[in-house]
């Protein structure tokens, strides 16, 4: 059984397909999903949708994409949330200095406020991060010393990579690491210790490469589990088995 560790169900790409998206995921062995909501439409949407389907889990921020124009405007909703007990982690929040680079110190005033969050609540925290590796280490170390954290579809390097898993987080892998061109991202997934690897769909996004041009969507988290199996040399079961268990503790689910 598969754990997509991250999907954006309740965007508005897929929020109108979730009745034909839902059942096609557990019809290929998906038994959870975290779904990440990051403006107010897809917070309230992810809020009435675990009402009804408790095997999606719920995270909220705004993304460092979106932070100067919703960052004020919406922080207090996913904080409600969050001491309502309404989500299971806080995220994705983070740095991205690949496209933003001139928001870089908005990025870090509600990255701040987002861990604090993430501290008073004991929640854990997704993190998204492109080229700001070195600020996104120095504020989670000097902020954030908790183990409770995912680097969300990984693909910096193998030094960045190194600082994700000594700082005991757990990075995930997207449907990227199935490109013809992600050599450098399966080589360090042959590296990545199976008790802090997660996988994920990104979804609608990054759909991997069977179905390249076509909205993503959690069903297609196998071919990305297959990927990591194979460059592992190990068998896809055992991928699934490992990358479900260590969501299911890192959200402290019961079951």
């Amino acid at each position: 059984m598969f754990f997509d560790s991250h999907a954006h169900l309740t965007s508005d790409e897929l929020y109108p397909k979730l009745g034909e998206i839902l059942p096609r995921a557990k019809r290929l062995q998906v038994e959870g999903i975290v779904n990440i909501c990051t403006d107010r439409p897809t917070l309230e949407r992810g809020l009435e949708l675990a009402k009804t389907t408790p095997w999606i889990y719920n995270a909220g921020s705004t993304t460092p994409h979106d932070v100067e124009a919703l960052g004020e405007k919406e922080f207090g909703l996913f904080e409600k949330a969050a001491k309502e007990g309404s989500l299971h982690a806080v995220g994705e929040t983070g740095l991205d200095y690949h496209y933003y680079k001139g928001s870089q110190e908005t990025q870090k005033t509600f990255l701040k406020r987002y861990l604090e969050l993430a501290l008073s609540t004991d929640l854990p925290v997704i993190f998204h991060c492109r080229e700001a590796f070195d600020d996104l280490f120095e504020m989670a170390d000097s902020m954030y010393q908790s183990k409770r954290a995912i680097l969300h579809c990984f693909t910096g390097n193998m030094k960045e990579a190194e600082g994700v898993l000594k700082r005991g987080w757990l990075l995930s892998i997207s449907g990227i690491v199935t490109f013809k061109r992600s050599t450098e991202l399966r080589e360090i997934v042959k590296e990545v210790p199976l008790d802090q690897l997660l996988i994920e769909t990104d979804a609608p996004y990054l759909a991997p490469q069977s179905h390249r041009g076509k909205l993503n969507e959690p069903s297609y988290i196998s071919e990305t589990a297959q990927c990591i199996a194979d460059e592992k040399g190990i068998p896809i079961e055992q991928v699934a088995k490992a990358t479900a268990q260590n969501i299911k503790t890192f959200l402290r689910l019961s079951n």
